[in-house]
């Protein structure tokens, strides 16, 4: 960090085999099969219709109302990258709108999270585009900085270390590291075909609660 208060570090690569096991796994299923313990709290999905991603956590630290960080690190998102930006919960200033949102999508970012306020909330459904947020306010960000780009994070009592697998659907969002991943995806797998089996069962009247 310089004297600035501003910390940049390289993209991590993503895991890509723990994206690729997770993809298509409901958060819900992926958390139960973790302790229960795994999701942002207060989180919620931008988007009206049901939304899923999956990708690569590229992390940026921002104080409360102030977004210069993020226009770095848009720079910075490669295809299936997902932006988690730790606005420290503030929502009385939106940290990403529609122009910057078109700058993630155009390089190729999968969704992103803000734990903090966006805006123009119809363009995220227009595009498609998927986004969690702790809130929504018209009311513009300032952009003097400081912060960070690729630290870990903490955003609604979850922490996120830079390179961490993102999977968030309209339940909300975990994040897994590489070592967790796999396994999530493996339990999740299980505990996936056990609920189909019961939801037939109670179709069925055969249900033993």
């Amino acid at each position: 960090m310089n004297s600035s208060g501003i910390e940049i570090h390289p993209r991590k690569e993503a895991f890509k085999e723990g994206i690729e096991a997770l993809t298509g796994l409901a958060t819900s299923v992926v958390s139960d099969s973790l302790g229960r313990v795994v999701g942002a709290v207060g989180i919620l999905p931008v988007n009206k219709s049901s939304v899923s991603v999956c990708g690569n956590a590229v992390t940026v630290s921002v104080r409360a109302g102030d977004n210069l960080l993020i226009h770095k690190a848009l720079q910075m998102l490669q295809p299936g990258d997902v932006l988690v930006v730790d606005g420290g919960g503030d929502i009385t200033r939106a940290l990403f709108g529609e122009i910057m949102m078109t700058i993630a999508k155009c390089n190729g970012a999968v969704g992103a999270v803000i734990d903090g306020a966006i805006r123009d909330v119809e363009s995220f459904e227009e595009h498609r585009f998927p986004c969690w947020a702790r809130g929504v306010n018209m009311r513009g960000p300032h952009k003097d900085g400081p912060g960070s780009i690729n630290v870990p994070i903490s955003i609604g009592g979850m922490v996120i270390h830079p390179g961490d697998v993102i999977l968030g659907d309209c339940d909300g969002i975990i994040a897994l590291s590489s070592a967790d991943a796999l396994l999530g995806a493996k339990l999740g797998r299980e505990k996936e075909a056990h609920e189909r089996k019961s939801i037939q069962l109670i179709l069925e009247g055969k249900y033993d609660a």
